[in-house]
């Protein structure tokens, strides 16, 4: 009763997040990061949603191996059906089915009543064990459940077969205090449920979500539902990094343990920031560039004379140690693999070959190459989809008023014979960078709308890698594009046209039936 059972959701839930789109290979690499993290579990899709939801799953079942691998289902059996079939591969699955409690969602969002929920969450769950021995079954907007209704729901539920029922604060409406009181009812009042694990899944839309989710393992729960940064549905889900290191840091107070390996908190928070190409706010506990930081004069000296007058924690133990290896253009492959392999990246010899070639060509041009700077060129050079489009020049001259900008771009495009063809156009624009993007959508003929645009730079000093992050909509599609490069005009070229290349994709997942339709 003192272990902690750490649910992750960022590739389910957390993608759910707006521009939190990742690519096959990307969420291969992220599921990795979290076996290595130590997180019990982590729900790897909805499978039932789309053909590519599907295959993603079944792709990361097969890749890990020293962690549960959970799929999401509503309580109908044609999606636990198809949630099995995505974990066949699965070393050790586990089936999440959920359906509604509140008399809101279940009145104007599935119009059933409360009878009929009961016997489709019974015939669900029934259905579910007979595939699978480990299943969990959650109810939706359950803070907002009447709570009798609620017990019998998941009495139901464990009759039935359930091994975990969770407690879904979905839209983050409770307050500790109330919340911890939901807990200890159910914990007291559902016949059987000692046979189970009681966990809970909060929202942050009240700011409460790390604040719940410790009220409810006061009261008993032992299973919680958390993401990397707290990503997830609109203001998000309970930020896994500060919910471990406060149970860590407050043993006194919680009591109970984790299988987390804290060090690797920082590289998986800072891997899913490169991932989407949103940068980690430096007020981010626990992993925020400020974290750690100190100011003011009284603080300082504190600091030097004992770090734990300011600091609870060390930086060292969320995974925030320099590393002395130093890589550079003299650096080796052997050099480069070890460093890589450090990170978590284990690559192919043919993948190794394009990463070293991109360093010792970013090396030319940066005196250091930084972990981040590895890590962005991994994920540019390595885990990217097929490309349709690619850059191959450009050239941007900025002027006084009243004369705009101008962008020549030269681009490879892909035909259908399999050849590329080289195009070149040149036009103007407000500014180098709307320049550059008139001239990238005219060349490809694309009219997006061009929802977001952040340049964040990856280390410090003026030789930094720019790191791009574009969000585009065309089609009543949206994608997200990323890219980096010490030249920031460039590095928003390679964004652009990399957002465009996902949106090609998308538009073929579309016709063939394999992209989320809210999506």
């Amino acid at each position: 009763m003192d272990r902690l059972f750490v649910f992750d959701t960022t590739l389910r839930d957390g993608e759910q997040s707006p521009g939190a789109t990742m690519n096959r290979q990307e969420k291969l690499r992220l599921a990795r990061q979290l076996e290595m993290l130590g997180v019990d579990a982590l729900e790897a899709g909805f499978p039932a949603a789309s053909t590519g939801d599907f295959e993603a799953v079944r792709a990361i079942a097969k890749s890990v191996r020293n962690v549960r691998v959970a799929a999401l289902a509503r309580a109908v059996r044609s999606d636990i059906a198809r949630a099995h079939e995505a974990l066949e591969p699965a070393v050790s699955p586990r089936l999440h089915v959920f359906i509604a409690g509140s008399a809101l969602h279940m009145r104007d969002k599935l119009r059933k009543t409360p009878a009929e929920v009961l016997n489709m969450a019974e015939d669900a769950v029934l259905f579910a064990a007979s595939l699978c021995p480990d299943v969990e079954f959650s109810v939706e907007d359950a803070s907002r459940a009447d709570p009798e209704f609620l017990a019998t729901l998941f009495a139901v539920a464990v009759r039935a077969g359930a091994s975990t029922i969770n407690i879904a604060d979905t839209v983050g409406y409770a307050q500790p205090d109330e919340f911890a009181e939901l807990v200890r009812y159910i914990r007291n009042t559902v016949p059987g449920i000692e046979k189970t694990v009681l966990g809970v899944h909060c929202h942050n839309d009240l700011g409460l979500a790390v604040a719940n989710t410790l009220a409810a393992i006061r009261a008993g729960a032992r299973h919680a539902e958390v993401t990397i940064s707290g990503i997830g549905e609109r203001a998000g889900n309970t930020p896994l990094e500060e919910l471990v290191m406060a149970l860590q840091t407050r043993s006194d107070v919680y009591g109970v343990t984790t299988g987390i390996e804290t060090r690797q908190l920082f590289p998986t928070c800072r891997l899913l920031s490169m991932l989407l190409g949103r940068p980690i706010p430096p007020n981010k506990p626990i992993v925020g560039g400020n974290a750690f930081a100190h100011e003011s004069g009284i603080h300082q000296d504190g600091v030097l004379k004992n770090p734990a007058t300011y600091e609870i924690m060390t930086p060292e133990s969320i995974g925030r140690a320099e590393n002395d290896l130093v890589i550079g253009k003299h650096s080796g492959r052997a050099a480069i693999r070890a460093r890589l392999e450090a990170l978590g990246y284990a690559l192919e010899e043919s993948q190794l070959d394009t990463v070293f070639a991109a360093v010792k060509n970013l090396a030319d041009r940066k005196a250091m190459v930084h972990d981040e700077d590895l890590e962005a060129l991994v994920l540019s050079e390595v885990y990217r989809l097929p490309d349709r489009y690619r850059l191959v020049s450009l050239s941007v001259q900025s002027a006084a008023d009243p004369m705009p900008a101008m962008a020549a771009v030269v681009i490879d495009v892909l035909e259908k014979d399999g050849a590329f063809s080289r195009v070149r156009h040149a036009g103007f624009g407000a500014g180098p960078v709307d320049a550059t993007f008139n001239v990238i959508a005219e060349i490809l003929g694309h009219k997006p709308h061009l929802e977001q645009f952040a340049i964040n730079a990856i280390t410090g000093g003026t030789d930094a890698l720019g790191e791009v992050t574009v969000r585009l909509r065309e089609n009543k599609l949206m994608t997200v594009g990323r890219a980096s490069d010490p030249d920031v005009i460039k590095a928003s070229a390679k964004a652009f046209i990399d957002a465009l290349n996902r949106l090609v994709q998308k538009e073929r997942e579309q016709e063939e039936g394999h992209l989320h339709p809210c999506r």
